[in-house]
Parts: structure tokens; C-alpha cells; sequence
């Protein structure tokens, strides 16, 4: 490890950790807000939720470098453009948060539903405050598991031109220098990790019911 070019670069450094922080939540925020509606249909689907479910995992079978080359064509923007990145993102986090929504809504139990509509609650009431709420330890889960991945998928968007930490990686090949490797394997460890417990936090924060449990 060389600190000296560490320290040099120190701000480029700093600037690719910020886009990769970006590139890896942003996508993360706009599928859950897609996958709650879509969960929530897959769930109430009855025997076609398989197939549901199902197809929304196939997009997650696309490889991410394909997926990168061929937005541009598909949304018309440069091949640089960092949408393109945000959106196949969220096309993976998505394929992933409707199973997670769909099988947290079906943790609830039937009988709080009943409750619920013996209370007086209406459909949308009872999803937004018994449901949701209640499915949220499940969905932290799956969430963990979108965050973390996409910290690791992003780096590949290195490939295309697009600046994160991945570019570490590509400067390190390019000049056979294994700092920039390295430090880019480091920060791309402490970002999944500094991710992964800000998600568990936020379901903490939002199921206290279960902090007597933990």
C-alpha cells in the first residue's frame, strides 16, 4: 500500500465514494417506493403470484454489463450518462423488492387483518398503517440485500466510464499499480457495511414492537 498516493489523491477518492454512495442508494429508494404497489398486487394475486413473482425475478437474470450497454439505446442518452446506471439499478433492486414486499405481506397474520376490519380500518388505511408496518422486519431484510448488492454491481458500471469506486479498479489495472485496487476493494467493503447497518436501523426505528424481542 502506498499512503503517499493515498493522501494525493484523497480528494478524487472522496469524489468517487460519493458517487458510488449516490448510485447505490438512489435506485434502492425509487424501487422500494415501486415494489411497495407491486408487491402488494403480487401478494393479493392468489395463483397467479407465482408467476408474478416469478417474472419480476427474471430481470434480475440480465447481466449487469449488458444491461448497461444497451439503456443508452433503449432511453437515448450517452453511453457516460449516469441515468443509465441509476436505472438498471433499479431494475435489479426492483426484481428483488416485489418477492421481499410480497412475502413480508404475508407474514401478517389474518387475524390482525380481521381486527383491523372490525376496527373500521378501510383497505387503504389498513395496508398503510397495520400491513405495511407489520411487514416491515421482512422487508428490511430483502432491503439489506439490495443495498448490498448494489454497492457490488455498481462497480462494474466502472467498465462504461461512469465514476465510482470501480474506477479505482480500472486505474489500478491500467497502470499495474495495486493501491488503487486495494482501496477501492476497502472503501467498497465499509460503504456495504456503513449501508447494511443504516438499513437495520431504519427497521429498528420503524417496528418498535420488536425491540423487546432483539
Amino acid at each position: 500500500m502506498n499512503l503517499e498516493w493515498i493522501i494525493g489523491e484523497s480528494g478524487s477518492i472522496a469524489n468517487l465514494l460519493l458517487w458510488h454512495l449516490g448510485l447505490s442508494v438512489v435506485p434502492v429508494l425509487i424501487s422500494l417506493v415501486m415494489a411497495i404497489p407491486l408487491g402488494w398486487l403480487a401478494h393479493r394475486s392468489g395463483f397467479m403470484r407465482p408467476f408474478w413473482l416469478g417474472f419480476a425475478g427474471l430481470f434480475y437474470t440480465i447481466p449487469s454489463l449488458a444491461l448497461f450497454v444497451l439503456l443508452p439505446l433503449l432511453l437515448h442518452t450517452r453511453i457516460l450518462d449516469p441515468l443509465n446506471v441509476v436505472v438498471a439499478l433499479t431494475i435489479y433492486a426492483l426484481a428483488m423488492l416485489v418477492r421481499t414486499v410480497a412475502d413480508g405481506l404475508s407474514t401478517v397474520s389474518p387475524d390482525t387483518l380481521q381486527a383491523a376490519t372490525a376496527m373500521g380500518y378501510r383497505p387503504v388505511a389498513r395496508f398503510l398503517t397495520v400491513e405495511l408496518p407489520l411487514a416491515v422486519p421482512a422487508i428490511t431484510a430483502g432491503l439489506r440485500v439490495a443495498v448490498v448488492s448494489n454497492v457490488s454491481i455498481v462497480s462494474v458500471a466502472a467498465l462504461i466510464g461512469t465514476p465510482q469506486l470501480g474506477s479505482l479498479f480500472t486505474q489500478g489495472l491500467q497502470l499495474r499499480f495495486l493501491t488503487p485496487i486495494v482501496t477501492g476493494i476497502v472503501l467498497c467493503i465499509v460503504l456495504a457495511v456503513l449501508l447494511d447497518l443504516a438499513v437495520v436501523w431504519a427497521g429498528y426505528r420503524l417496528s418498535p414492537w420488536n425491540r423487546s424481542r432483539t
